[in-house]
């Protein structure tokens, strides 16, 4: 009897050559091998998260900390001049001076491919849970920098007292001495924490690709027992849309998500360089503060809000970003495997998982 199974349990964990998964239909079915290209993605998109996802409270302190103490110091003391303390340079006139609409143009195509594949093709719910954010990010922006100009220009003078508005004193070749807010600052502070919560759908993702596969194993085989894959309610046309969304997207999102994070770098560079050649401490120190405090409200408060739209990155028809799987109904042995799995760069590599399942499961 022990003999027998053990060439049971070998030919469940095993294939011979040309053999399928479907030659054996209670074969639980195996995470599909992966290319070199795939995988040395996967890499850099692991990197990436750990650049994008360094600890957002420590990043803050960090901004306000440079923001004062640098600032404080480019005041009373001149730094060498560079490159990036010329105005007129690319990074500043082809990036900064537009830098919202850089951010949009990889944060919108991101949001609209992730939501569109966790929220399974439902175009409503993708426009009022998910872009919604970017259309309240962007009008945050542009009220913002419109007072800022708007402070700028009614309580400032020029140095000639022949000229009392901005535009005809900067075009008479003279200087206008006003309380000017940092644009700069704000925008590439409040563009990076933005970029930052948008490409947290990314989290787990890779996660995906096995909900599918083992939920489409498990309705073949009409499972009805309990089970922690959150697919498990979602509807057979929601697990169509899914399927083909997810195998479409990927690449592209993975794409993206490298951009967003080389974009981000770029801010953070550009910020030192804001903080060393321009404006003055007061100005610099204000607007981080009215960018963190903008982040804040959104993304920290109003989107946290059970039931009121529109929801936090990665919130869709099921959810596939949690630190750990919620296990209830199961029996002790299942939860204790599924506990102790380890995952690297999204992968599941606790081969003695899946051989559990199946034989606890009887298949």
């Amino acid at each position: 009897m022990s003999a027998r199974n053990n060439f049971k349990n070998s030919r469940m964990n095993f294939k011979f050559q040309n053999e399928s998964n479907t030659d054996y239909k209670g074969t639980k079915p195996t995470r599909e091998q992966s290319s070199i290209f795939e995988v040395l993605v996967l890499m850099i998109v692991h990197i990436c998260k750990k650049v994008l996802f360094f600890d957002t409270n420590l990043k803050i302190a960090v901004y306000l900390g440079a923001l004062f103490l640098l600032s404080l110091i480019a005041d009373v003391m001149t730094f060498p001049r560079t490159y990036f303390s010329r105005s007129d340079n690319v990074f500043n006139q082809y990036f900064v001076k537009i830098g919202w609409f850089w951010t949009l143009f990889l944060t919108v195509p991101y949001v609209l491919l992730t939501s569109y594949t966790i929220c399974c093709g439902k175009r409503k719910y993708i426009a009022t849970a998910h872009l919604s954010r970017l259309i309240i990010a962007t009008i945050s922006w542009y009220t913002w920098t419109t007072i800022f100009n708007i402070i700028e220009t009614k309580y400032g003078r020029c140095n000639s007292n022949k000229f009392d508005n901005k535009v005809a004193c900067l075009q008479n070749g003279h200087f206008w001495n006003g309380f000017d807010i940092s644009g700069h600052c704000f925008i590439l502070i409040y563009s990076s924490l933005v970029m930052i919560e948008e490409a947290k759908a990314i989290k787990g993702w890779e996660r995906i690709k096995d909900y599918i596969r083992d939920e489409n194993y498990a309705r073949s085989q009409n499972d009805k027992s309990p089970s922690t894959n959150p697919l498990k309610n979602i509807k057979t046309s929601d697990m169509d849309v899914l399927k083909i969304s997810y195998e479409k997207f990927t690449p592209y999102v993975r794409a993206l998500l490298i951009a967003i994070t080389c974009l981000q770098l770029l801010w953070d560079v550009m910020l030192v360089s804001t903080i060393l050649y321009y404006h003055i401490m007061v100005e610099k120190f204000l607007s981080g503060i009215i960018a963190i405090l903008t982040w804040f409200v959104t993304y920290r408060a109003w989107y946290t809000i059970p039931k009121i739209l529109p929801n936090l990155p990665g919130q869709g028809l099921f959810k596939y970003n949690n630190e750990k799987p919620v296990l209830t109904n199961l029996p002790n042995r299942k939860r204790s495997s599924l506990t102790n799995t380890k995952h690297f760069m999204g992968m599941p590599i606790n081969k003695n998982q899946e051989n559990i399942e199946t034989n606890e499961d009887g298949r």
